[in-house]
């Protein structure tokens, strides 16, 4: 009687441990980036940016009305490129080249440009 429980909790072991995977996928929300193309076709006028990988926007009116404290220099913007939507990282179609880029102290998905003592905020454009 011992021996068929035994076996029957290792069954039931083995289908709880083979019903809880799911083949190596992965299951979740995902973020995704948005690239410089999607956001000037649905915005010709966008002021962007492109860093780590992720495109960042300016003029969103509730990111201006943030109280947001510059913390330390992440970057600089490298190349401008007003022509196409050919971004790499540290491109822009708007800032010139040499603009400095901040992180925020108050929130990861805003980054700071101090560009001739002006204060620009700009918001990471995600998909998700």
């Amino acid at each position: 009687m011992v021996q068929k429980f035994f076996y029957v909790l290792i069954a039931l072991a083995f289908f709880t441990i083979n019903g809880c995977s799911n083949g190596g996928e992965t299951t979740g929300v995902s973020i995704d980036s948005i690239d410089a193309e999607e956001v000037l076709t649905l915005d010709p006028n966008a002021d962007i940016f492109q860093y780590d990988g992720v495109i960042y926007k300016t003029n969103i009116d509730w990111v201006e009305e943030l109280s947001l404290t510059k913390e330390v220099q992440i970057g600089e913007i490298k190349t401008r490129n007003d022509t196409n939507t050919d971004f790499k990282d540290e491109t822009a179609n708007k800032l010139p080249v040499g603009a400095k880029i901040f992180s925020a102290k108050e929130r990861g998905d805003i980054l700071i440009v101090e560009l001739e003592g002006e204060i620009l905020k700009y918001l990471a454009i995600v998909e998700g």
